[in-house]
């Protein structure tokens, strides 16, 4: 699935990642469906999104679990 859909811009939302550029933030819709809300739901909430976009917001979450941060090597 393509994450084309999730955008982050640090002067939008304090730099968190949203849908299309929108101020709905990836957490929100996660945070909709962890509370049991359906697709349609959020979608009547949120005229303005997509289908897409609600698929989008999972996705982009898993891809996030995976990510490691990792320390820089020093110099001496």
């Amino acid at each position: 699935m393509s994450l084309e859909r999730i955008t982050v811009d640090p002067n939008r939302m304090g730099g968190l990642p949203c849908i299309r550029d929108l101020r709905v933030t990836v957490g929100m819709i996660l945070g909709q469906l962890a509370a049991g809300q359906t697709r349609e739901q959020i979608l009547s909430d949120y005229p303005y999104l997509e289908n897409e976009d609600i698929s989008a917001a999972p996705a982009f979450g898993a891809a996030r679990v995976n990510e490691r941060d990792l320390p820089l090597a020093q110099t001496a």
